[in-house]
């Protein structure tokens, strides 16, 4: 037993001497993905904290090249507004001229077809009391031109009625009911529904349908159902002469009186005494920031109010179709637009004459306002064009922790 007992001890003295088997080398793990939550970044927002320095840049070197004579830009995200700054003066050669801050007032031009009039048609629509398809002529018995008959609400609201884009005819008409008659008397351009011509009329024939429906004007709806309910408290048509120290300046118009300050810059909408479906609307990067929040919240203001339902908004910031980028009055990136290179094509948005534009991209829960009166003192300054592209780009790029895509170069 001994000797048994002797042999089992050296067996283990001699298998624990014995050298370990060699171990396989195990591969390096992958370097972990770097991730920035979104609940940091400037405000909140989930954006660089960088971005501040880049959007100065930008915009203080435009305002050197003579873009304009001043800017007002609003970015938001994740329910927040991330930075929102005025930059210049509001105007180039007023001795004293105020400077540019996120409470300037700026002619939005046809900014005024969404924030105005689109959103006005979705609450009409929401509450039953307009249908998109049904004829303009079967709410606007006076819009009766035969090869009118079959334009029907939507087809305004896409841009494919068959409408010419505008003219002239500020220069023999006044008022709402000639401005009907001129338009219900001008030739079409094209079939009803067989393509696209973005046209001013149809958002003046919107206008017209939505104030037979309800019996007051488009200045008091927006009033009463977005602009108050929001806390839009700036935003306005026909702006009062007390407060045009604060309204940045756009053209100088001979024809007008010299510099329209105030007064609003469109001339088929001041010919209709200010208030159009088209343009007319007065506002500053702050309100927009609150009334692009609203949109992004599904219809309901940073006030807890609602003013429309998520699937609504859904809907009509949709594409209606492959044959153009239009939604139901808003519009959508294409190559070369001021959204730049990043925002995707679930992206909707706007731009105004005078310099203006808003993108907002649900993906991402971030929103781009730009304001600007390039138009003063003429319109043919077109230097905003790539002011507008270079902060959407900037923006997007400040996106933390997301992927950035190139939509344009698809």
């Amino acid at each position: 037993m001994k000797s048994l007992r002797f042999a089992v001890i050296s067996l283990v003295v001699v298998g624990a001497c014995a050298p370990p088997p060699q171990a396989k080398i195990a591969a390096a793990p992958p370097p972990p993905i770097k991730y920035i939550g979104p609940e940091v970044g400037l405000n909140n927002s989930g954006l660089d904290t960088a971005l501040v320095g880049k959007l100065d840049k930008i915009v203080k070197t435009a305002i050197e090249e003579a873009v304009a004579p001043g800017v007002a830009i609003a970015v938001g995200r994740n329910g927040h507004i991330a930075y929102m700054k005025g930059y210049g003066y509001i105007d180039w050669n007023q001795p004293g001229s105020p400077p540019v801050d996120t409470n300037t007032l700026y002619d939005l031009a046809s900014l005024t077809k969404v924030i105005a009039t689109t959103t006005l048609a979705m609450i009409l629509e929401e509450a039953g009391q307009l249908d998109l398809n049904r004829t303009v002529v079967s709410y606007l018995p006076e819009f009766n031109s035969p090869e009118k008959a079959q334009i029907t609400v939507k087809q305004l609201l896409t841009h494919s009625g068959g409408l010419e884009a505008g003219a002239n005819i500020y220069t023999q008409a006044r008022g709402r009911d000639q401005y009907l008659y001129q338009i219900n008397a001008r030739p079409l351009e094209y079939t009803p529904g067989s393509s696209m011509i973005y046209s001013d009329w149809d958002m003046i024939l919107l206008q017209l349908v939505m104030e037979r429906i309800t019996g007051k004007t488009l200045d008091v709806l927006a009033n009463e159902k977005i602009f108050k309910p929001l806390g839009m408290i700036d935003t306005q048509f026909q702006p009062p002469i007390a407060i045009r120290s604060r309204i940045a300046p756009t053209q100088v118009d001979d024809a007008r009186g010299g510099l329209l300050w105030g007064t609003v810059h469109d001339e088929n909408a001041w010919a209709m005494g200010g208030v159009a479906g088209h343009a007319g609307l007065f506002s500053t990067a702050k309100d927009l920031a609150l009334f692009s929040m609203m949109i992004l919240n599904g219809g309901e203001g940073v006030n807890g109010v609602r003013i429309v339902k998520p699937p609504t908004i859904a809907r009509w910031t949709a594409r209606q179709g492959k044959e153009s980028t239009r939604t139901l009055g808003w519009d959508s990136p294409e190559g070369g637009s001021s959204a730049g290179q990043f925002f995707s094509p679930w992206s909707f948005g706007h731009t105004g004459f005078t310099g203006t534009s808003i993108w907002i991209d649900p993906e991402k829960d971030l929103f781009v306002v730009v304001l600007t009166n390039r138009v003063n003192p003429t319109r043919n300054n077109n230097r905003h064009v790539q002011l507008r592209r270079d902060v959407a780009d900037a923006v997007q790029q400040a996106v933390l922790g997301a992927r950035i895509v190139n939509w344009e170069a698809r």
